[in-house]
């Protein structure tokens, strides 16, 4: 799916609506020692491996993406809710 690299749509906190540079939603950084990191490291450790099941068989064939919409005016973010893509491009052409 080809996405604009801008698009005019509402601000929150300019309570009008301006253009947003458009950007896809990555995670973060995994921090090393939150506490979940940690216990599951404890667990990994010695006999008994892997503390839950890793998946194995997929059910489905796409993920979900979210996109990052900035607003050019204020610098404010806001993120639009996922949707299921095979393939997402930014500033693609038709």
């Amino acid at each position: 799916m080809n996405i604009p690299k801008t698009i005019n749509t509402y601000c929150p906190k300019c309570k009008i609506h301006t253009q947003h540079s458009v950007s896809l939603y990555k995670a973060g950084k995994r921090r090393v020692l939150a506490l979940g990191a940690r216990r599951h490291e404890r667990e990994k450790r010695g006999y008994g491996g892997q503390g839950w099941p890793l998946q194995k068989k997929f059910a489905k064939t796409t993920k979900k993406q979210s996109l990052k919409l900035k607003c050019r005016k204020c610098g404010f973010t806001v993120q639009k809710e996922g949707m299921r893509l095979r393939k997402l491009t930014i500033g693609g052409k038709a």
